[in-house]
């Protein structure tokens, strides 16, 4: 398989699995209109910091759907040591949800993973002849809001909750290159199955000293500051997405046309 084939493979199953999650809320909210999760309310934009803001997100989790074509390889249920390699600006994007459509500051992390299966087979896959270790990516509202989940999942990861003031304004670009055990789990919507981003939690001690050596390069995109070597070097599907945004569309000058919706001693062991 080569590195396009892959990217390709990954940006469907993101497709689908978003298109899954949208049916699954319409069915619900037909099924009971009373139902309701929790109010939310606008941010402003503040690219890469994560402010207090909206509280419901349309989030996802992927790696390899098995269609049943190709080699493409799903990751299996189970917790691994996980490496955050990217982290990908994708700017406000128009999401549909049991409120309606909502403009959303998103961002996406992507962990690479490292150990076997119930099998003993290695987390990897063959890209342009190389092994590498499969990846796993979640989406999330860019929040730190006290109902988020990129703030759920960040609290789990440092092992401590955010304090007031860090909840204020937080670099998430800090992440990119720590390490934590990541938790997958399997679901199945209309008869496919994916693999999701259950949870992280930090590293344990015992691990702190041996982690696997870093095999996929950083990945940092940043439309503050676009760095268009790497934009580049995305999927045409993820350039698609990226393109979508207001931002993306003032910093290249064109008119934006919305898209249909688609330390202390104590801390010294927190690893961001």
């Amino acid at each position: 398989m080569s590195q396009a084939q892959y990217e390709y493979e990954v940006m469907r199953e993101l497709e689908e699995r978003e298109h899954a999650d949208r049916e699954f809320v319409r069915s619900i909210t037909e099924k009971w209109p009373s139902v309701l999760l929790w109010p939310g309310k606008q941010i402003n934009r503040s690219a890469l910091t994560c402010d207090e803001g909206i509280t419901q997100e349309n989030h996802m989790g992927f790696i390899a759907k098995d269609s049943g074509g190709g080699d493409f390889k799903r990751v299996p249920p189970g917790a691994y040591i996980g490496r955050c390699y990217s982290l990908i600006d994708l700017g406000t994007q128009l999401t549909t949800g049991q409120y309606g459509e909502k403009l959303q500051h998103k961002l996406r992390l992507a962990w690479e993973l490292f150990g076997e299966d119930e099998q003993g087979n290695p987390l990897t896959v063959t890209v342009d002849g190389k092994e590498m270790p499969l990846t796993i990516s979640k989406s999330y509202t860019v929040s730190l809001h006290e109902k988020s989940s990129l703030r759920k999942d960040l609290a789990a990861w440092r092992g401590k909750d955010f304090s007031e003031e860090e909840a204020k304004a937080f670099d998430v670009s800090r992440l990119v290159g720590a390490y934590c055990m990541v938790n997958c789990t399997q679901s199945e919507t209309n008869g496919k199955k994916y693999t999701n981003v259950a949870g992280l939690t930090p590293l344990p001690g015992a691990l702190k000293n041996a982690k696997p050596a870093p095999v996929h390069e950083n990945v940092l995109f940043n439309l503050d500051e676009p760095n268009m070597e790497v934009f580049a070097t995305f999927h045409e599907k993820l350039q698609d997405a990226i393109k979508r945004s207001p931002e993306w569309a003032q910093k290249m000058g064109k008119r934006h046309e919305p898209a249909m919706a688609g330390g202390d001693d104590e801390d010294g062991d927190i690893p961001f």
